[in-house]
């Protein structure tokens, strides 16, 4: 076991799902947070020792999330800050000490950044706007509700399945008093020539401007290119992660499991048919009954049928308009310019 990882009772992991049980703590502070609460717990003398401890910590995180990307991002720029913080104290614990508290200030600081965010994304929504977007996503709800202060929007949110989070979004617009309905999945290219932009969250913004959300987002970008309907991504900094992936099977979460075929046999044939149930409580009825059997019940996926499919997917840089971000509007390329100055001090 790392230094850092597990030092006196101190589990880095543990830490970092207690963080995250606050609502407003996404994966990335979540983890900076963790990183920095660590600090404090290890051992290190050195320079060199506490940045390997960090390094460790971060793996450790990695290797026990299911879906790192997103808390990656939060580590390298921890750790990048560490790495060049410019220190002048001969007591190195009070070296330790000041990084902590660097660390919270910059967590607390970072939940501002999606009301920057929100300002910033104003100035491109129109007064009757109708708005597609996908899933949950903190900082597209609070540009949502900024934006429903001052104009009149209605929003199409897609159920998200199979966690449907699209539910989450629908429940908090709607008592916020935004005109809002549930789209399918797999209704996005029925639904598109009604909008008139897509507004997405992000895991993560990579090197090449591409970005990485949760599933479904990179085809309601490519119909929105098809449709002539400008798709803009939401992301804090923190989000912006040094991975340039280039297809859906170079991201981190990908494994031979995922879109694997099973080998079918009669027995497992009569199971899967016996194992169809109610969907979740986030099903809707349906308006046509297209299909409908003697039963009424809506067939769901199995536990191992979701578990063989991706949780995000890569869009690509040509398909994105613009990204909006606490440190501006910035194009797929100004995405790329950044990085490369943030992490070269």
């Amino acid at each position: 076991m790392t230094d850092l990882a597990r030092t006196g009772g101190f589990d880095i992991y543990a830490t970092f799902q207690q963080f995250l049980q606050d609502d407003q703590i996404s994966p990335p502070l979540a983890a900076i947070l963790s990183l920095a609460e660590a600090i404090v717990n290890s051992n290190a003398g050195t320079m060199f020792e506490l940045v390997q401890a960090l390094n460790d910590g971060a793996e450790e995180l990695k290797r026990r999330s299911p879906n790192p990307i997103s808390l990656n991002a939060g580590c390298e720029l921890f750790i990048a800050f560490v790495t060049l913080f410019p220190h002048e104290s001969d007591n190195f614990a009070e070296l330790k000490k000041e990084l902590e508290q660097q660390g919270r200030k910059y967590a607390a600081e970072a939940i501002s950044f999606r009301h920057k965010i929100a300002e910033l994304a104003l100035g491109f929504i129109k007064d009757d706007s109708v708005i597609l977007t996908h899933s949950y996503s903190r900082v597209v709800l609070t540009a949502l509700l900024h934006a429903h202060k001052t104009k009149r929007i209605s929003v199409y949110v897609t159920e998200s399945r199979p966690r449907g989070l699209g539910l989450k979004t629908y429940q908090a617009l709607t008592a916020a008093g935004i005109p809002c309905s549930v789209v399918l999945d797999s209704a996005v290219a029925y639904v598109m020539d009604r909008v008139d932009f897509v507004l997405v969250g992000s895991e993560a913004v990579v090197e090449s401007g591409g970005l990485i959300n949760y599933v479904g987002s990179n085809q309601m970008a490519i119909i929105a290119k098809a449709a002539n309907k400008p798709f803009y991504a939401l992301a804090e900094s923190y989000k912006f992660h040094r991975l340039f992936p280039l297809s859906q099977y170079d991201l981190p979460t990908h494994n031979p499991n995922i879109l694997s075929f099973a080998t079918p046999t009669a027995r497992s044939a009569g199971q899967d048919g016996a194992s169809a149930t109610a969907a979740p409580e986030a099903n809707t009825q349906s308006s046509a009954n297209v299909g409908n059997t003697s039963s009424s019940a809506e067939r769901a996926m199995t536990q191992d049928q979701i578990a063989k499919n991706p949780g995000v997917d890569y869009t690509r840089p040509d398909l994105i308009s613009l990204v909006f971000s606490d440190v501006g509007i910035l194009t797929p390329e100004g995405v790329s310019q950044y990085l490369v100055g943030m992490f070269a001090g």
